[in-house]
């Protein structure tokens, strides 16, 4: 028996190289992009390790917890770190970048997470990265969260290493990500001597075997279901316009704020301005006295297809986070988390909500033009 999961057409070097192609015209860039086979941390990693050392001073930005993942990477590789952290609730300014780079002229690596869909944090990386090409940097940002959800230009924004995965605002699979990679970055791995190399870490393999040899020959036999996934996924955005997408995301985010307000019971949201919320995911601060995790909890149990998660971590009992990425960016979605979570709290400490007002406020938010 055939079976559409299973019996595939074997993947060719042409049709690898025409998904890194599309991928590339996601993010406007004429840089080299390497996609990878396996969720986007491989990428990530095959960055750090790729051009970081003993000689290397980096300067590692956390507003979330991928950020403090990037400084313990960094410091396995011998690098100096420079830890830039901010509050959870808020964005880190180009500002304070570039004061961490005057009092470090060493400095001569950057990394950036683009939006935190664990914290709803999104930071500024256009201004960043002119803050960080004027002192001459490498500049590496994790845009895995970002990509498809809100404008993103590596080459116009002076990123040197962009990783991206499928797996949040297009809407495609977790097992397959890409980078996009500046010459300066490849210069820049081809002399560190601790670069990966015969790894699948190595970014540097696929440079040479792939990219330099004209990507005729794939170093090893593609995940081919992520990889259709990938070019289907790429397809529906360009289908439905890439603008579009992100208008999606912007109204779902604007939509899940004014509604949470308007709700009542105490609920809040966790990133204090919006100019600094991502929009991938809401993150939201539950009522005082109230668990989140017992708070989402019941709201999962009255529809457990929400896409609601509480914070991680030390952020388990204070955070709840609606997830409005991909299909989920709709309208629909935000009203049903609105409401599931006004009748898990009444449920749970007997507060009244107004789920009429919160559907009003994120209707309007939802319908007022961008801008």
């Amino acid at each position: 028996m055939t079976h559409p999961l299973l019996d595939l057409t074997p993947l060719t070097a042409a049709h690898f190289a025409n998904i890194e192609r599309r991928v590339a015209a996601l993010l406007s860039t004429a840089q080299d992009v390497v996609i990878t086979q396996g969720e986007a941390l491989l990428p990530l990693e095959g960055c750090i390790r790729g051009v970081a050392g003993p000689d290397t001073t980096a300067l590692n930005v956390i507003t979330g917890p991928y950020g403090q993942t990037f400084g313990d990477w960094l410091r396995d590789c011998g690098a100096r770190v420079v830890d830039l952290a901010v509050p959870y609730d808020a964005a880190v300014g180009a500002d304070q970048v570039a004061e961490a780079l005057a009092e470090h002229p060493e400095i001569s690596f950057v990394s950036l997470v683009h939006a935190e869909a664990a914290t709803g944090n999104t930071n500024p990386v256009a201004e960043i990265g002119r803050v960080v090409r004027e002192h001459g940097a490498l500049f590496m940002v994790d845009a895995v969260a970002s990509v498809g959800a809100e404008p993103l230009l590596p080459d116009a924004w002076g990123v040197d290493l962009c990783v991206i995965g499928a797996q949040k605002a297009m809407g495609g699979p977790a097992g397959v990500s890409a980078v996009s990679v500046s010459e300066r970055a490849w210069q820049r791995m081809a002399a560190n001597p601790r670069a990966p190399r015969r790894s699948y870490l190595s970014l540097l393999d696929w440079k040479e075997r792939w990219i330099d040899a004209g990507r005729t020959a794939l170093l090893h036999a593609p995940a081919q279901l992520e990889m259709v996934a990938l070019q289907a996924c790429v397809e529906r955005i360009e289908d439905e316009g890439l603008e579009t997408v992100i208008g999606r995301h912007t109204r779902a985010a604007a939509a899940t704020r004014a509604g949470v307000k308007a709700l009542g019971g105490g609920f809040a949201p966790y990133v204090r301005e919006a100019r600094h919320a991502a929009p991938v995911a809401t993150t939201l601060r539950a009522p005082e006295g109230v668990d989140a995790s017992e708070l989402v909890a019941r709201a999962l149990a009255a529809d457990p297809v929400l896409p609601l998660v509480a914070g991680g971590g030390a952020l388990a009992k204070e955070m709840i986070r609606v997830n409005h990425y991909g299909t989920a960016a709709a309208g629909s979605t935000v009203h049903s988390c609105l409401s599931a979570l006004g009748a898990a709290l009444t449920d749970l400490t007997g507060r009244s909500v107004d789920p009429d007002a919160a559907r009003r406020a994120a209707t309007a938010a939802w319908e007022r033009p961008a801008g």
